[in-house]
């Protein structure tokens, strides 16, 4: 059996090292080109892209502090962070993106009432909206609430189960991953509308994003192309959007299921959805007809404008987009360069893809408000298509956003992926937290990524530990 062993091991060491000498290493550490930074431990998601200028490190610095700060309920003192709720599920942007990082589910172990801050639920019912978008439910609106200002009440309260699921391995090797159900009660406007779907997600990590938005659309579009033309199970499917910011139907790059396609339209909605801080976006509070006591609640700024002005919006827009992806860790390491060759071997990189080049200048719908000369003309890995797939029933929501249908979801970046654990305590992955680190996460997928899983399946142990540290050290 060590024999045996030590060739599986000889054979994919050749193969990586194959691999690099054609040119697929992806790059080497620099994962966000001139924008990396060498960063690890708790603070690695959050620093400023490394090539800003110093008013730009500057401006940076301002916008980290409206995303970190709370806010209050108004009427206060504070004019400028004023404005809370009515209903909300966190008190600032890093309420939910913890030190810039990824948020997990509650922690049942406390409690399987414990509140899901980091984790929100998106709600709709069948049909669409002016624009093609979910029909929010008429009772609770397009997100569930469970936390809202004095004299008003929440929404209501989430309790999270785990049942197991059980599987083995080709060599016998046996896993148990987690489902989980959720059960909503205490809701105190009344029932939710009938055939009112539920669609958990979890908040991820913000390093990398303005680099996202800075992919020209025509490379989204070719990896929907190349996908068809290679003829396999794999067929990524392009959201298109409706972006507020601009009034236009673009292709969404954010969000699990890519239902947003710009920052100013992803950070003004959190604002809305998220905290209840109204802007230039989105103007008005989110309460729905039947939360009378939500619609009469004190409004920020004394009532007369949006609770973020303008600036700030743009400044908080502007932090996100310059928050640098950390570099990659351990390339030179033999395992890591074989677990790359195992994730080429099993076709996870059709999905994933490493690599691409940023718009060499300023991209349209953003203004110069909302991003950086710093972020045009980068090579970057962010190991992403940025396309919707089908990955199975064991994943699926059942319920659309725009183009994604209940079984889709937009193939999330892997970059920084192996800092987690050091940022944020945990490796809960996926869209809703319930995968317990990388190799539960490639157990999951099924429909398009069948395949990939299977090959995944067959790997001895020893491969399989080389992929999840190559996937650890992106």
């Amino acid at each position: 059996m060590r024999l045996a062993r030590w060739w599986v091991g000889a054979g994919v060491t050749l193969l990586a090292v194959g691999a690099l000498a054609n040119g697929e290493s992806a790059g080497g550490e620099k994962t966000g080109g001139d924008t990396t930074v060498f960063a690890t431990g708790r603070n690695a998601f959050s620093f400023p892209a490394a090539n800003l200028s110093d008013p730009e490190r500057t401006r940076f610095v301002i916008g980290n502090s409206f995303f970190k700060r709370n806010w209050v309920q108004a009427p206060a003192s504070t004019k400028a962070r004023d404005g809370l709720g009515p209903h909300f599920i966190a008190r600032s942007c890093a309420g939910c993106h913890v030190q810039d990082g990824r948020g997990a589910p509650p922690d049942f172990t406390k409690g399987l009432s414990d509140p899901p801050v980091a984790l929100l639920f998106r709600l709709s019912v069948p049909g669409t909206d002016a624009v093609g978008g979910p029909l929010p439910d008429p009772v609770y609106g397009d997100q569930f609430q469970n936390f809202a200002v004095r004299g008003v009440k929440p929404e209501g309260q989430v309790a999270l189960r785990y049942h197991p699921v059980e599987g083995r391995f080709a060599d016998g090797t046996r896993y148990t991953l987690q489902r989980p159900t959720y059960k909503f009660s205490q809701l105190h406007y009344g029932p939710m509308a009938r055939g009112a779907m539920v669609s958990p997600r979890v908040a991820p990590q913000v390093i990398g994003v303005g680099l996202l938005e800075a992919i020209p659309d025509a490379e989204i579009l070719r990896n929907v192309r190349d996908q068809a033309a290679a003829g396999g199970a794999v067929r990524g499917v392009a959201n298109r959007v409706f972006d507020v910011p601009s009034q236009q139907m673009l292709i969404g790059r954010f969000g699990w299921k890519a239902n947003v396609a710009t920052l100013r339209h992803q950070t003004a909605s959190a604002f809305i959805g998220d905290i209840g801080i109204t802007s230039s976006v989105f103007n008005e509070e989110t309460c729905t007809q039947r939360q009378k006591d939500c619609r009469a609640a004190p409004r920020g700024a004394e009532g007369a404008g949006p609770e973020i002005d303008e600036k700030t919006l743009d400044d908080v827009i502007f932090y996100q987009a310059t928050v640098a992806p950390p570099a990659r860790r351990d390339i030179a390491d033999a395992q890591v360069r074989a677990g790359q060759a195992l994730f080429a071997k099993a076709q996870c990189a059709t999905c994933h893809r490493p690599s691409y080049t940023t718009a060499s200048e300023m991209f349209p719908p953003l203004t110069p408000r909302g991003t950086s000369p710093a972020l045009f003309g980068q090579t970057i890995h962010p190991y992403t298509d940025l396309l919707l797939h089908d990955v199975g029933e064991g994943l699926a929501d059942h319920r659309p956003d725009f183009l994604a249908t209940g079984r889709q979801w937009r193939t999330p970046p892997l970059w920084g992926i192996g800092l987690i654990p050091a940022v944020n305590g945990h490796q809960r992955l996926l869209h809703d937290g319930r995968a317990r680190g990388v190799l539960e996460a490639v157990l999951w997928h099924d429909g398009e990524a069948r395949e990939s899983r299977d090959a995944v399946i067959r790997f001895s142990a020893a491969e399989r530990e080389a992929l999840v540290k190559f996937v650890e050290s992106l």
